[in-house]
């Protein structure tokens, strides 16, 4: 298939990941299951999981200090508080960390410092850490292997033949169309469906690693194999590998289907603080309170091209492109962990709004706060 231009593939990839959020946060009639009554008001509630914080946290200090912010994007110049006020942005926090971990801007509207949003689609980039320290621990061996090598339950299905970076990279080749797919996923699991079985029964659509394709099952099939592979539920894995000593400082919960797997695709619920510290882990390269937490090696692997057919797609992570070597996790409605290498620096954007900011657009806001920071730091 002919490569997209880097531009062409991100606004594309861009329009994939604001439908399959959008039909994600809205979705509430479909179901997978055959003869299944609608979903309604009276549904059970979303099972979840809670993720407990670190016993020593990351010490991330307040010292807010006056950022000018002007850049210039579809040949305007516009500001940064413009661009947050305009989009709907209900928290908002940018950490410096060249010298130490200083908060020098934090801002909430209709929400509070103890407040937990809702990450959608971010949640991937934890789930792509939770496969990179299994890598490193052996228990997935390569991601080269066929996914059926960890579940073979899915042998005869579409995702027979996959590899494990295939689901990564987005590329599966499942039948798959997100903004049909994702409400009818979500509003199953909601009503305590397994997805398991839901993933068991998806077809092959083309050939694997040929396109760059979003879709959000491969996420939750990252996630099974991570249970598969360690023998530890997702979650428990994700709060003793990641989590808890990653220095995360309050509670989070993490959405589960009806079986209790965690959904990996989407729906961690937690503070923007914790939200940086995770950003913070990837700019110092998986390294957190003194120790490797995520391998070196994978921080690099998964926030570079992973793709022809994607320039601005890592291994679950998005990248900010142009040359740049910034990345991101991105949800529904503008979810943002923004991560500046060049000028360490790490923004978190957080919203509850089903309006999704032009992710170009975010990425030259942030671009501009990053170097703000820089221009302002203190001798």
């Amino acid at each position: 298939m002919p490569i997209l231009s880097p531009r062409r593939s991100a606004r594309r990839a861009s329009a994939m990941a604001l439908a399959t959020a959008l039909a994600t946060a809205l979705a509430t009639a479909l179901v997978l299951t055959p003869g299944a009554a609608p979903a309604t008001a009276s549904a059970p509630a979303t099972a979840f999981h809670v993720l407990r914080p670190s016993a020593h946290p990351v010490e991330l200090r307040s010292r807010p200090r006056p950022l000018a912010v002007s850049y210039t994007y579809g040949g305007e110049r516009r500001t940064l508080d413009d661009f947050l006020a305009r989009t709907g942005t209900n928290g908002f926090v940018v950490l410096d960390a060249k010298d130490g971990q200083d908060i020098v801007a934090e801002r909430y509207t209709d929400a509070t410092r103890a407040t937990r949003f809702q990450s959608w689609s971010v949640a991937k980039s934890f789930t792509s850490a939770a496969v990179g320290v299994a890598v490193g621990e052996g228990r997935i061996r390569s991601i080269d292997e066929p996914v059926t090598a960890y579940l073979p339950e899915l042998a005869g299905s579409g995702y027979d033949g996959v590899s494990i970076r295939d689901l990564l990279r987005m590329s599966s080749g499942i039948r798959w169309t997100e903004g049909r797919d994702v409400p009818r996923v979500q509003a199953a699991a909601n009503r305590g469906a397994s997805l398991r079985r839901i993933a068991a029964r998806q077809e092959r659509g083309r050939e694997p690693g040929s396109r760059f394709e979003y879709a959000s099952m491969n996420s939750f099939v990252l996630a099974w194999l991570v249970t598969a592979a360690t023998g530890v539920p997702y979650e428990r894995y994700v709060e003793s590998r990641i989590w808890r000593p990653a220095g995360m400082a309050s509670t989070a919960r993490v959405d589960a289907d009806g079986r209790g797997d965690s959904r990996g695709y989407c729906c961690y619920h937690a503070i923007d603080r914790d939200f940086a510290r995770f950003g913070l882990l990837y700019l110092r390269g998986g390294r957190a309170g003194g120790r490797q937490v995520v391998p070196a090696s994978w921080v690099a692997e998964s926030t570079r091209p992973s793709s022809a057919a994607n320039p601005r797609y890592g291994l679950h992570w998005w990248l900010g492109g142009d040359g740049g070597r910034d990345f991101m996790a991105a949800g529904f409605g503008g979810q943002y962990v923004y991560v500046s290498p060049e000028h360490q620096v790490v923004i978190v954007r957080s919203a509850r709004s089903t309006a999704r900011p032009d992710q170009d657009e975010a990425v030259a806001a942030f671009r501009a706060a990053a170097a703000e920071v820089a221009r302002t730091r203190h001798p």
